[in-house]
């Protein structure tokens, strides 16, 4: 499980090991895992690294340090390095010393849009971890200029590094090498960071304040039957969606609770004899009164909003099971807030809300700081709470965080989400921790719109029909 940490503790910790470092020494171990990936990008987008132009845009600070001794590294390869001092008065001294003595040029700020026009790679050593709000004028108007792929320093400048809010101008990266630890930004803001590579510096951090799940950690979680288990010791899913007359929501989340790992999956409503037809493993009856005994249930996608639906919900929270609550579950709570009264204290609770479901859960949207949003809306429904997109957010009522970042944008597409509430559903029954069966099933189900996708739009059938091999890919990679 990767662990990520805000800024304040990483620069507690920074503080901590440099009182024991020697002066510079972690800045020029950074700097130079810079140059090596400077020179990688060199070679994959030009075909070579000698000869080639690399333009530093520095800032004030460490940074600009960074950027600038990665230079100066970069001229021992053979390529021009020319530094644009956003601040010449405030550059870090060591590191500009270092580049001129490696025979590196310096320019200004008037001078930089003719380097940036000529440069086969940009390295971004703007602003660092302290730095808040968009880019400065003279910094936007550096940016606008730049055509090459651009190496970040720790973080794109001007995105905000612990919520990824992009308060105004700011540059997006190609690729983001970052020290110590991986900082909110780089799950939470992916498409500004490009690709994130890692470098220990040794830093001592304890706990990180997020989590983002591997293939590895889901393949060990993911449950499997072992020779002594039977169909009810797997755990008995339920599920509660679907209408007479919009029948594909009961479809599509029985379908996944079947196809992800249920020993057995029972069906409740209307939509039973088409259910049926297309799962004719599961059992089904019209009604949620007649369902029999589940070990879980997943309720809410298509049941409607009104009275039906209200008393659909009430009998599953009421069952003294976990529950998976997703689509017109979550407007009926928001609407009538006395349906969870229902609920049995203490039973596990997961609530799926898209953006517009979480305004109307919490009477807000989710804003900028997303995680600060989702930790508040599960603390205030003792629930866990999955707020979808393409940067999804699983917040426990511990305050534990998971962050799933999605392979593309293949999930938005009618559906989807009933798919996902079919498999947070049967991680339910099989007996997961809440917190951690949201997580896993988001990672499959992202996996799944991948591997159904193949590079082009998909259906919420075809990520359904895909669950089985993103399954098996995660439980590969475990083995």
């Amino acid at each position: 499980m990767r662990g990520i940490w805000t800024t304040e503790r990483i620069r507690a910790a920074e503080e901590r090991l440099l009182a024991v470092t020697p002066d510079g020494a972690l800045m020029r171990k950074a700097a130079f895992a810079v140059a090596v990936h400077a020179a990688e990008m060199l070679a994959e987008h030009t075909g070579a690294v000698s000869g080639r132009r690399v333009a530093l845009l520095v800032g004030a600070g460490n940074n600009g340090g960074d950027a600038l001794w990665a230079g100066a590294f970069l001229r021992r390869r053979s390529v021009s390095v020319t530094a644009i001092l956003l601040k010449p008065e405030k550059a870090h001294a060591a590191g500009l010393a270092a580049l001129r003595r490696a025979k590196g040029h310096v320019v200004s700020v008037e001078d930089g849009p003719d380097v940036l026009e000529a440069a086969d790679l940009v390295i971004d050593g703007i602003v660092g971890l302290s730095a808040h709000g968009g880019l400065r004028p003279d910094a936007a108007a550096l940016v606008a200029r730049v055509r090459a792929p651009v190496l970040a320093v720790d973080l794109p400048s001007g995105v905000e590094p612990d919520t990824g809010a992009v308060p105004g101008d700011a540059v997006t990266a190609t690729r983001t090498v970052t020290f110590g630890a991986r900082k909110p930004v780089h799950v939470l803001n992916p498409s500004r960071c490009g690709r994130v590579e890692f470098v220990d510096i040794g830093l001592d951090l304890d706990d990180p304040d997020l989590r983002q799940l591997d293939a590895v950690d889901v393949g060990a979680a993911w449950p499997v039957p072992g020779p002594e288990d039977n169909k009810y010791s797997q755990g008995v899913t339920g599920i509660a969606a679907g209408s007479a007359t919009y029948p594909g929501a009961a479809v599509l989340a029985t379908g996944s609770a079947v196809l992800a790992t249920s020993g057995m999956v029972r069906y409740a409503g209307p939509a039973a004899d088409v259910v049926r037809s297309r799962w004719p493993e599961i059992i089904a009856t019209g009604s949620v009164t007649d369902a029999g005994r589940v070990q879980a249930w997943a309720v809410g996608p298509g049941i409607g909003t009104g009275r039906e639906g209200r008393e659909v919900l009430a009998h599953v929270l009421g069952a003294g099971v976990a529950v998976c609550a997703d689509a017109d579950a979550t407007t009926l709570m928001a609407h009538r807030p006395d349906v969870l009264d229902a609920r049995d204290p203490g039973t596990p609770l997961v609530l799926t809300p898209h953006a517009g479901e979480f305004e109307r859960l919490m009477g807000r949207p989710p804003g900028e700081d997303r995680v600060a949003s989702v930790r508040e809306a599960a603390a205030k429904f003792d629930a866990v709470v999955l707020l979808k997109g393409n940067v999804t957010i699983i917040a426990d009522p511990d305050g534990r965080v998971l962050v799933n970042v999605a392979r593309g944008s293949w999930l938005a597409t009618a559906g989807s989400g009933d798919v996902l509430s079919g498999l947070i559903g049967s991680l339910l029954a099989s007996g997961l921790d809440p917190w951690l069966a949201a997580g896993c099933a988001a990672y499959v189900h992202s996996l799944a719109g991948d591997l159904a996708a193949r590079g082009v739009p998909v259906s919420a059938s075809g990520i359904l029909a895909a669950i089985p091999d993103a399954v098996r890919k995660v439980r590969e990679v475990r083995a």
